[in-house]
């Protein structure tokens, strides 16, 4: 069995009991970093084989993962930190396993994105997750112009070498929004900063950081610039029968069908 586990963004206690089983019975760990994983194994008096898994040689990866899981060994995939697949090695090949009918399956546990939704203190109960920005302006651009009239959040992860640029280019393609960013994650030095896309980032550039912008303010709808009785002589003009059109003006302005139907008696 191939198992995909999540390993700690920081806190190496930030383990699951699950994944220190699947690493124990593992008979070879796919790893991001052999040095990282090492260090972590090591902590857990864990002494496994190991093989290079990144974004540069999935493929190859996938098809010793592939060939071991068909001799019946147990292996376990593991990223640097947090849950592969999720903007780290792993999506290449998790896709060439299902391609070859290949089992597997995952040992949930810690991930910086669902850990900086909490930290955050912004309404995270929907959000985009659009992880690195690309490299490539025009790529980087695009991507942009799609989000910038979605109005839930906006989940970045960001490098600290990366993070002035990334927070100009936020600004360029949305202008002013609240941001925050959080930084080393579950370790000795966890900080939230709260900062506006206008002023940037002024904190401490180290460690991993994920930003999140808040989304777009909701559009208008162009009807509530008119009375009740117009919003529904609109609806009525369209061909709707008038009770019909009673509830939509109420569901469009939120107020109950018996104070649209007294406004528009008339009508």
């Amino acid at each position: 069995m191939i198992t995909f586990v999540a390993t700690p963004i920081g806190n190496l206690k930030d383990i699951t009991l699950r994944a220190l089983e699947t690493l124990r019975a593992a008979d070879v760990v796919f790893c991001e970093d052999t040095r990282v994983t090492l260090k972590l194994l090591s902590a857990y008096d864990i002494r496994k084989p190991l093989i290079a898994c990144h974004k540069f040689n999935e493929r190859e990866a996938a098809e010793k993962m592939i060939a071991l899981s068909r001799e019946g060994k147990q292996i376990a995939v593991v990223s640097d930190a947090g849950m592969p697949v999720i903007s780290d090695p792993g999506g290449a090949v998790s896709q060439l396993l299902l391609a070859a009918g290949e089992p597997f399956t995952v040992a949930p546990g810690a991930c910086a994105l669902t850990s900086a939704a909490v930290l955050s203190g912004m309404p995270m109960g929907r959000f985009a997750f659009l992880g690195f920005l690309p490299e490539k302006a025009a790529e980087r651009n695009a991507l942009l112009a799609r989000y910038k009239t979605y109005t839930d959040p906006l989940v970045f992860y960001c490098a600290p070498h990366d993070l002035d640029g990334a927070v100009a280019a936020l600004y360029a393609a949305f202008g002013e929004r609240e941001a925050v960013a959080l930084r080393e994650i579950t370790k000795l030095h966890e900080e939230r900063v709260p900062f506006t896309l206008k002023s940037g980032y002024a904190g401490e550039k180290r460690g991993e950081f994920v930003l999140i912008v808040a989304g777009a303010a909701p559009a208008e709808d162009p009807m509530l610039r008119f009375s009740v009785r117009e919003h529904v002589q609109a609806f009525l003009d369209l061909g709707y029968e008038k009770k019909e059109a009673i509830k939509l003006v109420a569901r469009d302005r939120g107020i109950a069908k018996s104070e649209v139907y007294r406004a528009a008696l008339d009508l």
